[in-house]
């Protein structure tokens, strides 16, 4: 009995001891199995190569291009699976390409609103450097009056400039304070000014007709057309 017990004992240890480096031995492959994907970004398409085969990956390259203007041509742009991503060895990453910086000619913007010129550069990837204004009542507002370089150049930066349109006329409100209110009002009116009468109040010291108080006060600057409001003596 002693015996036999002495033999399952030690066939239990053997048991547990093979089982153990068993499981030892099948982590220690699987991690050999996984390798980290490495960052490719930049990348000759023959430098890609070298880096995943060193890695034990597999090349695949997308058929489709797009231009960049920072990538150079045949240049790695993305990948997939991301830099940094843990995978099986022999997995292929796919990478796509740069075409490089294919800019079209500038296109005339000169008559162009200024929100269609800025639409038209921003699809074909051509940055606004510089925009300058000037105001005229001569051309359309808000349009591209000259634009540097010129058309059918290529650039990847274009300078406007653009009119603003001519400055809306004001007038600086006078004292009416004291006026005769028909006097005033009439000259308003004929300069397109909308004058009300808005009250009437007596005031020591004054007959009836005169301007006691004005809206806007005098001074502020007031376009065409501005609603002036008046209060009289009575």
């Amino acid at each position: 009995m002693w015996g036999a017990g002495r033999i399952l004992v030690l066939g239990v240890a053997l048991t547990a001891t093979y089982g153990v480096f068993f499981l030892a031995a099948f982590g220690v492959a699987s991690r050999a199995r996984d390798v980290t994907v490495p960052n490719l970004a930049g990348q000759s398409v023959a430098q890609a190569q070298a880096a995943l085969a060193g890695a034990g990956l597999s090349f695949g390259m997308d058929p489709i291009r797009r231009p960049d203007l920072t990538v150079p041509a045949d240049h790695v742009l993305a990948q997939d699976p991301s830099p940094g991503t843990v995978i099986r060895r022999g997995r292929t990453v796919r990478v796509r390409v740069s075409d490089g910086a294919r800019l079209p000619p500038l296109p005339d913007l000169t008559g162009v609103s200024e929100r269609d010129a800025t639409a038209r550069l921003a699809q074909d990837h051509i940055q606004i450097g510089t925009m300058s204004e000037i105001r005229s009542g001569d051309l359309p507002a808000d349009s591209v009056v000259a634009q540097d370089p010129a058309a059918r150049t290529v650039s990847r930066t274009v300078g406007l400039l653009v009119n603003r349109g001519a400055e809306g006329v004001t007038y600086v409100m006078p004292d009416l304070i004291g006026a005769p209110e028909n006097r005033a009002t009439d000259l308003l009116r004929a300069r397109g000014f909308r004058v009300a009468v808005v009250g009437y109040a007596a005031y020591p010291g004054l007959s009836g007709g005169v301007i006691i108080r004005q809206s806007p006060q005098a001074g502020f600057q007031i376009p065409p057309g501005e609603a002036i409001s008046l209060e009289v003596s009575r």
